[in-house]
């Protein structure tokens, strides 16, 4: 009886697909020690780098068998073609997180240790299955991250080259953000849309921010609106909230708020 009434709430569509998380995980798992092989397995022979991408290659396959992904063997190679690629921009992240981060000792701790450098790996994996336009492969693997780091990276979202999260626990980044080369974001940061009435409608438009090159944004920044567009080489202060652009160069700070410093000892005799 139980199950007959949960049965009734479930959805019959047609267009559902079984979806093997067991297997995604491992796959993302396993194109993540692929693209970072020299890191995390220096010494290993190449032949173990050439098993691990046949490994690799025969997961994405039973996936997009499972998703029923039409002409699957093209997009398979044009995501496997992406390799390089996605390793090259990585490169440059790991180069601005070193030179950014006084308290990063080398490149490989960078790799195995930063959780705003595995959101942004997560991401670029993620970015090219939203590109192939497989909309519930791509937004799996980044909600893999965003439970593991705390970072949310909308697998649309377009991000340049030497991309650096600082800390990253609580960034939201939405999914037609565009971010350019050389910003750095630290905690808390939002790049999110306006809440407005009729969210369907909007499907397929400009909802976020554009963030230029040479921009920093600290903690706790929120920032909205598709029409709003960071100026290259500003620097966005914590706590500031932002529905509208600003120039090229600006320096944005929050000034309105009242700091009171008080004698504890005298505060508490009151």
């Amino acid at each position: 009886m139980i199950l007959d009434e949960l049965e009734k709430e479930f959805q019959t569509d047609s267009s559902l697909y079984p979806l093997d998380e067991t297997l995604i995980t491992s796959f993302v798992y396993n194109t993540k020690d692929l693209l970072l092989f020299d890191y995390e397995f220096p010494t290993s022979p190449r032949a173990d780098f050439i098993s691990l991408y046949d490994k690799v290659k025969k997961k994405l396959d039973k996936i997009f068998d499972t998703l029923h992904i039409e002409e699957k063997e093209k997009k398979e190679e044009e995501f496997l073609s992406k390799l390089p690629k996605i390793r090259r921009t990585l490169n440059t992240s790991i180069d601005a997180i070193l030179e950014g981060d006084p308290a990063s000792y080398s490149k490989q701790q960078i790799v195995i240790e930063y959780p705003g450098f595995e959101a942004i790996l997560f991401y670029r994996i993620a970015h090219e299955f939203y590109l192939l336009n497989l909309p519930l492969l791509s937004r799996y693997i980044s909600e893999m991250a965003h439970h593991h780091t705390g970072i949310d990276i909308n697998p649309g979202a377009e991000i340049g080259d030497y991309f650096f999260i600082d800390h990253g626990t609580g960034i939201v980044i939405g999914e037609t953000c565009i971010i350019g080369n050389h910003v750095k974001l630290y905690q808390g940061v939002t790049l999110g849309a306006l809440s407005l009435k009729k969210g369907r409608d909007l499907i397929g438009k400009k909802r976020h921010p554009t963030v230029e090159d040479n921009c920093t944004i600290y903690s706790n920044a929120a920032i909205f609106g598709g029409k709003t567009t960071i100026g290259k080489g500003s620097t966005i202060g914590g706590d500031v909230y932002l529905t509208h652009s600003v120039a090229p160069n600006s320096i944005v700070l929050q000034t309105d708020k009242d700091l009171t410093i008080l004698n504890k000892n005298e505060f508490e005799k009151k």
